[in-house]
């Protein structure tokens, strides 16, 4: 087995490689004089650059956290890799041949890191899948294409591929490369049957999703045979490599220009990426089969460089359907950890970017992008068009729907003018009296940016609240979270593993806590025998008419997704709740450590302080499992 890397290889490797142009793939990087950069930490979430690059001292260094090191740390720190495994993968990008101290070239596959095998099945997939495209059998895939205006330049230049109707072609393929079936499996290109390994992915268009570096770690695939099994999309499963949550497809291609134009415009799929690029929107991107999150919104800032580069822009395009519209509604909630500018691009007629291409030609789909409306006047009229404005009744009750969301404008002068714009949209023609109302929601809280007041009276839930009436607040993003949970819990208790972990300190309202309570009762989501009629089952034995009548609504509404609705997006909901649970338990203590004299009360204050440690513990615990992907 090859032994340590030289000293002299790992010094050639840190001398060869522009530490700027390593880090400047995952960030925007600026110059902030004396020869250094400056950008976002891709380490820890904030507003203002503190992460320092001295390119002609090769370091970083981040004042915000304190993370710091050469280019072979920021590569282990930001591929989640070993020593050895980041001097490999750097050497193999500046053609260094590395040697050990045993002798010998690092040839054997035992020696070569796992995520480095798998982002070599995945290239060698990747280019099994381009040739198969030129194959008579996948005629198919290449009608599909060019019936929406796309050719082979087009399917080429995003490394397009298909993948033929057999159950092993691929993994034979793999295989005669020398890779075994426990790392074909591992990195979702096959999975696992009773006779062994086979293709995931049979008789589907491809294509590649790959890192923001242009490293291949997943596909997504579209079924051509209506007439067969499985949904029309489906993306490569969870692995070491391919976390749908940290991947935005495209990025790859159109992280330069939104840097450069500091503009991104997020589509819904991977045709309407393909659809704006080929229009001239070149910093079109879109999700890989989920929801626009958290993960994706730093990205993004990075790149952006977050609210220090004023002027820069994020557009959302979505169907004018409801579908579409809910999309929006996401959005806003994720609205306030954006740069200055949010927008909203929904075409009235339906069609996305690609059908818009197709239809209109690609000046439409510019149109589309350049005629955006900000986030903001976007979902005031639309809580707005709910309402019978013809009454005076009506146009109140529109004014106390779309007030929260004014309120919860950050700046005052655009707060001030979308009030006045509130004031014109309903014809009530009296400006004191719409401010004054939006004022008092900002006492209420609405500045905090919580409010979700889209939901139209007649499509809102209403919730149903215990015994005590207790406060159950839609517009509040820890109820959401929590309700989603639970919905999950109710309707599909065979993917919310994990469940039964909760505590009642991890519920913001009595309501929530008590359907914790009931489910526990029954044994837990760990004894659930009858998936089907679980939610059944906890109906009849809530306690009383109101539990009954909340666990009934939990049953029949819907759980808002994008993608699959799978095991990986109830864990990724559940360690939202824990995460957010934590914060609120260390906020607490935080603040009654503050209150306590340490040298006059020493055994409160020692209690308190450990107890934080222990929470601290639990966060850092969380966070690593969901990085390892659950």
């Amino acid at each position: 087995m090859a032994g340590r890397i030289k000293d002299e290889d790992i010094a050639l490797v840190r001398e060869r490689t522009p530490i700027a142009d390593v880090i400047g793939e995952y960030l925007q990087l600026r110059n902030a004089g004396g020869g250094s950069l400056k950008g976002l930490c891709p380490f820890h979430d904030e507003k203002s650059p503190s992460f320092n690059v001295t390119p002609a001292k090769n370091l970083y260094y981040c004042f915000g956290c304190g993370e710091g090191g050469d280019v072979i740390s920021f590569v282990q720190q930001i591929d989640s890799l070993s020593f050895t495994e980041a001097v490999e993968s750097l050497a193999r990008q500046t053609g260094i041949v590395l040697r050990y101290e045993e002798g010998g070239r690092s040839t054997s596959r035992r020696d070569e890191g796992k995520r480095q095998r798998l982002l070599d099945a995945h290239r060698a997939a990747a280019e099994f899948y381009s040739e198969q495209l030129l194959s008579p059998e996948a005629v198919t895939g290449r009608r599909f294409l060019s019936e929406r205006g796309f050719s082979r330049v087009h399917a080429e230049q995003f490394g397009m591929g298909f993948a033929p109707a057999g159950w092993q072609n691929l993994t034979d393929h793999l295989r005669r490369k020398g890779f075994t079936d426990a790392e074909i499996i591992e990195g979702g290109l096959a999975s696992q049957g009773r006779r062994g390994a086979y293709d995931r992915f049979r008789n589907r268009l491809l294509w590649p999703v790959r890192e923001v570096t242009g490293e291949v770690v997943g596909f997504g695939a579209r079924k051509l045979d209506p007439a067969e099994d499985g949904p029309k999309y489906l993306n490569s499963p969870e692995s070491p490599i391919f976390h749908k949550g940290r991947l935005l497809y495209g990025l790859d291609l159109a992280k330069r220009e939104i840097s450069r134009q500091g503009k991104a415009v997020i589509v819904e799929g991977y045709t309407d990426v393909m659809a704006c690029h080929e229009a001239g929107v070149t910093t079109a991107v879109a999700t890989c089969g989920t929801s626009f999150g958290e993960d994706h919104l730093k990205i993004l800032r990075r790149m952006l460089l977050g609210r220090s580069n004023q002027g820069s822009k994020v557009v959302f395009t979505f169907d004018g359907d409801k579908a579409g519209q809910k999309a929006a509604v996401r959005a806003f909630a994720e609205e306030h950890g954006f740069t200055s500018e949010t927008l909203v691009a929904v075409q009235p007629d339906g069609l996305d970017p690609c059908d818009l291409r197709l239809q209109q030609g690609p000046q439409a789909v510019v149109d589309l992008v350049e005629g955006a409306t900000p986030l903001y006047k976007f979902m005031i009229r639309n809580i707005i068009e709910g309402y019978d404005l013809s009454s005076a009744e009506g146009r109140i009750a529109a004014l106390d729907a779309a007030a929260p969301v004014v309120a919860s404008i950050r700046d005052e002068g655009v707060r001030l003018d979308y009030g006045k714009n509130l004031d014109r949209w309903l014809g009530l023609m009296d400006e004191s009296f719409v401010l004054r109302r939006v004022r008092q929601h900002m006492r209420r809280g609405g500045s905090q940016g919580t409010t979700r007041a889209a939901d139209r009276p007649q499509d809102r839930p209403a919730p149903t609240p215990d015994a005590q009436s207790a406060p159950y607040d839609l517009r509040d993003p820890s109820v959401q979270r929590e309700r989603q949970a639970l919905k999950v819990a109710v309707k599909h208790p065979n993917l919310a593993r994990g469940f039964d972990t909760l505590t009642d300190e991890d519920f913001t309202v009595p309501q929530h806590r008590a359907v914790l309570q009931l489910i526990r009762a029954q044994g837990g989501i760990a004894n659930v025998t009858d998936p089907e009629s679980w939610a059944l089952t906890l109906r009849d034995a809530a306690p009383n008419d109101a539990q009954r009548d909340f666990v009934t609504r939990l049953g029949v509404e819907e759980i808002e997704f994008y993608g699959e609705l799978d095991e990986h997006f109830a864990q990724q909901m559940l360690s939202t709740i824990r995460t957010h649970s934590i914060n609120r338990r260390e906020s607490n203590l935080k603040s009654e450590l503050h209150r306590i004299d340490q040298i006059a009360q020493p055994e409160e204050y020692n209690r308190i302080f450990v107890e934080l440690m222990q929470l601290g513990q639990q966060k850092r615990a969380l966070q690593e499992s969901d990085s390892g992907g659950m």
